[in-house]
């Protein structure tokens, strides 16, 4: 609420802006994330019941590039939105969406679609409680970002670990703290998205606002797509 009051003394503008400003920016960052799993569900599903393409990626030292490529994407991204326009970051978002949907395509030559749906399902009902809460709660949830983040690290390095060595046990280990831990995110990152588009009001940061709605989706875009991913080692059903 202080953010609210400080951002309407010193920008002058009103609360009903303010909130309506704040819903506009919200909307743009929900469309953003649909549109880019529109994407990856697309890229992924086409590519997945391509038994060729599959084979040529899958089959061949091709995959540890497509396993791994929007790893580097990502964080090439981070680093160099400040330098883009919007709408050259909001391609190179595009592309990244086409990219995990290659990258996620094997699932469906593993697990039966009727399973791939259920778990779509049940992870977007997560997903919108988890946001919902994390938009509406008045706790300051601001403290679970350097621990999940830090969680984020240590699953990628097991994840790594693991493609060598195959244990089913560290799998699923992985597989649970991956579902709390972007569950986790999922409320943190909506929270601040918010207390973001905030600050930015209070500092009339309007050109930064397109770019900050584009990187709002990307993070939620992780969360989800992370999220189904576990939940899919629990829930999918094996052709």
């Amino acid at each position: 609420m202080e953010q609210y009051v400080r951002a309407q003394s010193t920008a002058g503008i009103s609360a009903e802006q303010l909130d309506e400003g704040l819903r506009a920016y919200m909307s743009k960052v929900y469309g953003l994330m649909s549109m880019a799993m529109v994407i990856t569900g697309v890229v992924a599903f086409v590519v997945g019941n391509n038994d060729a393409m599959l084979a040529a990626i899958f089959g061949t030292p091709l995959k540890w590039v497509v396993m791994f490529a929007p790893l580097v994407v990502v964080f090439a991204f981070g680093a160099m939105v400040n330098r883009m326009s919007a709408g050259a970051a909001q391609l190179v978002f595009w592309a990244f969406s086409a990219l995990m949907g290659l990258s996620i395509s094997y699932i469906f030559a593993i697990f039966t679609g009727m399973s791939i749906a259920q778990t779509f399902f049940a992870t977007a009902a997560a997903f919108a409680g988890l946001s919902l809460w994390g938009y509406t709660t008045k706790k300051d949830i601001s403290g679970w970002g350097s621990f999940l983040i830090m969680g984020v690290i240590g699953l990628i390095v097991a994840s790594v670990i693991n493609i060598f060595i195959g244990s089913a046990a560290i799998q699923f280990a992985v597989s649970v703290l991956g579902i709390l831990i972007f569950a986790g995110l999922t409320a943190y990152d909506t929270q601040r998205l918010k207390n973001d588009y905030v600050q930015m009001a209070y500092a009339g940061a309007h050109d930064w606002i397109a770019k900050s709605a584009i990187m709002g989706a990307l993070s939620l875009y992780l969360n989800f797509l992370n999220m189904f991913m576990f939940m899919l080692q629990f829930m999918g059903s094996q052709e």
